[in-house]
């Protein structure tokens, strides 16, 4: 799987439903409707994601390499 910025990857996550929450820094804090869990994507320029961050982003947003690539 290829990796993306974290400003691509917070627009996939807004298309499923998750909305900004707040903003810490250079970490933007995302939260959904109905799930406990919440997402800190570092926005460091278009500096790519890690991939084991990616993975664990994915995890908690439900979603699949095919949303990701999709974008």
């Amino acid at each position: 799987m290829k990796t993306i910025s974290g400003k691509k990857f917070i627009k996939i996550l807004e298309r499923h439903g998750w909305s900004l929450s707040r903003i810490r820094g250079s970490h933007h804090i995302y939260m959904k409707t109905g799930c406990p869990e919440t997402i800190s994507v570092p926005i460091h320029g278009n500096e790519l994601l890690k991939i084991g961050l990616l993975n664990h982003f994915m995890k908690i947003a439900g979603l699949s390499e095919d949303d990701i690539r999709k974008s």
